[in-house]
């Protein structure tokens, strides 16, 4: 089992940059990581996934260009830099973890951390 846990989320005004880490309490050398965000009132969607390895990297159409994906396996941690924050942006924002353990799949989330983006 691993438990994720954000942090960095904050109240910014458009235009500002925050970075979200999402600190994990076990290996994720084997599992696909990713950020999720819910807006009030909306479903839960994928801003960004990386691979095992980091060398692959995909992002929802609305913040390419402004936020950038990371991990470091070594530190259990997956980083999310987003600049040019709109109003749009604000979410809960969701770390996920998805992989194979043995023969089982298994999926992660954290707790979320919230953006703000003030106009």
């Amino acid at each position: 089992q691993v438990q994720l846990v954000e942090s960095g989320g904050d109240l910014v005004q458009a235009g500002g940059s925050l970075r979200l880490s999402c600190a994990a309490s076990g290996s994720i050398n084997s599992l696909v990581m990713g950020w999720y965000r819910q807006a009030p009132g909306k479903q839960r969607d994928v801003v960004a996934t990386i691979s095992t390895g980091g060398d692959r990297t995909n992002y929802a159409d609305s913040v390419k260009g402004r936020f950038t994906i990371s991990r470091d396996n070594a530190k259990k941690t997956v980083y999310l830099q987003m600049n040019s924050l709109k109003p749009e942006d604000t979410a809960v924002y969701y770390c996920n973890g998805e992989g194979w353990n043995g023969s089982s799949w298994k999926t992660y989330w954290g707790q979320g951390t919230q953006v703000t983006v003030s106009s």
